[in-house]
């Protein structure tokens, strides 16, 4: 009955089930070992039908936390024969994208990732730091592969720094749909260059984009006007250097206007000076 449970729990269905289940009482950690109906045949992708059992390898998983215990997959995985005498390892639906954890384990990660330090992350599911990060980095690899940038118009291209000193990358948006399309490091011409080059790798040709956003950096308008051919350039703010020779110009009008204006004993003598002088009659 309780085979049952946990393949409702864990979402398993035929051919695969729950064979059976421990709990290792010193370390906490509950594995659950499944198998497939003997029989059962398999598709591949790429290909056509579905196919006999060749043999099994058992691999393992980590899976989401029942309650305070560590939740381990232990899963008799078939490799199957093609008809062109390749033999294929079957992938279970509950596998993840990166070896050794499910879906729903990983689904965890990425959800806490945007919300917490990775370090954090890592102790709240259990794992080291390295794994935490090979799942996020996993996960932007795939959404990178599938994106298709062959709508962008409009880029927004600007530099920050991601730690101290002066160790900058520079991110390109799509101005439109306001979503982040490319970071690179530095923050030069080479690094237009590169944006330019992921969005032809994704559908975008560089001479498809007919306006971009940037500041007045001398590195991006060489790296706009070589990469970007086609590109309007629009600068989104007043560079730094030109702000401050405009507060300098200031300072030096007030400064200049101060000097004119009579103080102290000067300032008393010019007031009295114009005060209007009082008659006596008799």
């Amino acid at each position: 009955m309780h085979d049952r449970l946990f393949e409702a729990a864990l979402g398993i269905t035929p051919p695969w089930f729950v064979a059976r289940v421990g709990f290792d009482e010193p370390t906490k950690v509950l594995t659950v070992c499944i198998d497939f109906k003997a029989g059962s045949r398999f598709a591949v992708e790429g290909a056509a039908g579905e196919h006999p059992v060749h043999d099994t390898v058992t691999k393992t998983y980590r899976h989401l936390n029942f309650f305070q215990h560590e939740c381990m997959l232990e899963v008799r995985t078939p490799r199957v024969k093609l008809p062109d005498g390749r033999v294929a390892l079957i992938k279970p639906p509950f596998a993840g994208k990166l070896s050794g954890f499910t879906l729903l384990f990983e689904a965890l990660v990425l959800m806490l990732a945007p919300q917490m330090p990775i370090a954090a992350v890592a102790r709240t599911v259990g794992i080291s730091e390295h794994r935490a990060w090979a799942i996020c980095r996993r996960d932007v690899a795939l959404a990178l592969d599938a994106a298709d940038f062959g709508q962008v118009k409009s880029l927004a291209i600007d530099e920050t720094s991601r730690a101290r000193g002066h160790d900058y990358i520079t991110l390109a948006a799509d101005a439109q749909a306001r979503r982040v399309l490319s970071v690179t490091e530095g923050r030069d011409a080479k690094a237009v260059q590169t944006i330019a080059q992921e969005l032809a790798e994704h559908g975008c040709p560089p001479e498809s984009i007919e306006s971009v956003s940037i500041d007045m950096s001398p590195a991006f308008i060489k790296g706009c006007a070589e990469a970007l051919p086609n590109a309007r350039i629009t600068f989104d703010q007043v560079p730094r250097r030109l702000a401050r020779q405009c507060r300098g110009g200031q300072d030096a009008a007030h400064r200049a206007t101060q000097r004119q204006v009579p103080q102290g004993p000067a300032l008393v003598a010019a007031e009295g000076s114009r005060r209007p002088q009082a008659r006596c009659g008799r």
